[in-house]
């Protein structure tokens, strides 16, 4: 079945050539575009079968996937943690990276004029793919920074006179916004941190009512979970909070230009945003902040009052042109690339499930950006999987704790143990990413997973019948 399921043609199947069949929705400007990217050289035998490069494959030989050429790398499928820089995103910037060196803020002559008028393009490209209006987004440098502004240049703004002084959000929401809740309760702040339903993942709605008080200032709640991919009711959670006038923040890194959004329809009033993980440059974000209505916020920085004095220093405008060029790119071409990440994914999915016994899905199955996919192999320590699989560039979670050796926090809220927790990964597929890639990944993962097993005791009991929970395990009394 899983044979004749993966000979099956795709919806819009990129082969191993620069052919491309794509579906009816796709224009023939883009069906133009695929095939110049989309490179000329087959993926060689190294790749898919583990010759060439030694053990595992990926160091033998040279392909090309629409621009991006790699020889002798890991497959990378960690689009979670970010993204390649589009070739036509750097065709953008490129321009302007040398000739065009005015600062933006300079008004007294052309030079400044000349690079005020790339940032306002980026603006207007940017603000159309969230349904905004330009002068509602405001530069930074990152998502983590957009947070932080969010976070506290809020809750310091209304709770100056000590009525508004309590911030609510969940468990599972990315570090710096955590951090950024405890810095605020080290001022003296009150945060409720709401639990997510163990199964999903997604925040229960009549938990977020019960948690809201009169001096609740701010409900900050991400879009799409950068560890385990699921998608948060944002419609329903930004109606409670304007019906209870309460300011909501939204995380969307992981959903900006990936899956449709209006900042009016999901009724937040803030929102941070990343350029890295759309295809564009690194140093680079924005943050949505509402004008009507007004919401208001200290700023984090003092300087020269840039950005509607919200966030000082010069923009560097070659990167606010990557950003606005990749978020223009991502807003047209974004159902093809849902049509095709979605396919690689069923593709990964259906044969990790079928290809290898005891693997669980971490997340929501149904509400989830498709692009990320958690799974937790029993019996297998994550770290030794991921040496293992030293020609595939995954994660065992978000990129900005991977140094560390505690199992996930996220992990953890949803329920799922320790051991676990510790044999998860994360897959991320993108707009880049092939059937070759894939398969590949496939092939490597059921290896390496059956030969971490025969190594471990617990899956010999497993296999011989034996109930491990039926086991009373002695303890050292010391």
């Amino acid at each position: 079945a899983a044979a004749a399921a993966a000979a099956a043609p795709s919806p819009r199947r990129r082969p191993l050539s620069t052919a491309v069949d794509a579906p009816a929705s796709v224009t023939p400007e883009q069906m133009e575009r695929d095939k110049r990217y989309a490179g000329t050289a087959e993926v060689p035998e190294s790749l898919r079968r583990g010759g060439g490069g030694g053990e595992g494959g990926g160091g033998g030989g040279e392909f090309s996937i629409r621009g991006q050429s790699k020889e002798g790398r890991a497959v990378y499928l960690d689009m979670s943690a970010t993204t390649p820089l589009d070739p036509r995103v750097l065709d953008a910037m490129a321009p302007y990276m040398i000739g065009s060196y005015g600062n933006p803020h300079s008004r007294t002559h052309m030079y400044g004029w000349e690079s005020e008028r790339i940032v306002e393009t980026a603006r207007s490209q940017i603000s159309s793919l969230i349904g905004a209006s330009p002068k509602e987004v405001v530069f930074t440098s990152g998502a983590t920074e957009s947070n932080n502004m969010s976070i506290k240049g809020v809750a310091k703004f209304y709770g100056k006179k000590g009525k508004k002084r309590h911030v609510i959000t969940t468990q599972t929401e990315h570090k710096c916004v955590l951090d950024s809740c405890r810095s605020l309760e080290m001022e003296g702040y009150d945060v409720t941190y709401l639990p997510v339903q163990r199964a999903t993942g997604r925040v229960d709605l009549n938990e977020l009512a019960s948690a809201m008080r009169d001096d609740t200032v701010l409900v900050s709640v991400m879009a799409v979970n950068n560890e385990i991919g699921t998608r948060q009711p944002m419609e329903e959670i930004g109606a409670m909070c304007r019906e209870r006038k309460v300011f909501f923040h939204c995380d969307a890194a992981q959903m900006l230009g990936k899956m449709p959004m209006d900042v009016n329809e999901m009724k937040v009033d803030l929102m941070s945003m990343s350029s890295h993980k759309v295809y564009g440059p690194k140093g680079i974000g924005a943050l949505y902040v509402r004008r009507r209505p007004r919401v208001r916020l200290d700023p984090i920085f003092s300087g020269g009052g840039q950005e509607r004095g919200l966030r000082s220093g010069t923009l560097p405008h070659f990167l606010c042109a990557g950003f606005g060029a990749a978020c223009e790119l991502a807003q047209k071409e974004m159902a093809y690339d849902t049509e095709w990440i979605g396919y690689l994914s069923d593709r990964l999915k259906r044969g990790i499930e079928e290809k290898i016994p005891e693997v669980t899905q971490n997340g929501d199955p149904e509400h989830n950006y498709p692009g990320c996919l958690n799974y937790s192999f029993a019996y297998v320590e994550g770290e030794s999987l991921l040496m293992a699989l030293k020609n595939i560039a995954v994660s065992s979670g978000s990129a900005c704790t991977s140094a560390s050796l505690e199992p996930s926090y996220v992990l953890r809220a949803l329920g799922v143990d320790d051991e676990l927790a510790h044999s998860s990964l994360r897959f991320g597929i993108g707009r880049f990413s092939t059937e070759a890639e894939v398969d590949f990944v496939l092939e490597l993962l059921e290896k390496h997973v059956a030969r971490l097993r025969e190594m471990s005791p617990l899956w010999e009991m497993v296999q011989e019948g034996i109930d491990l929970k039926e086991i009373q395990w002695s303890q050292d009394a010391h």
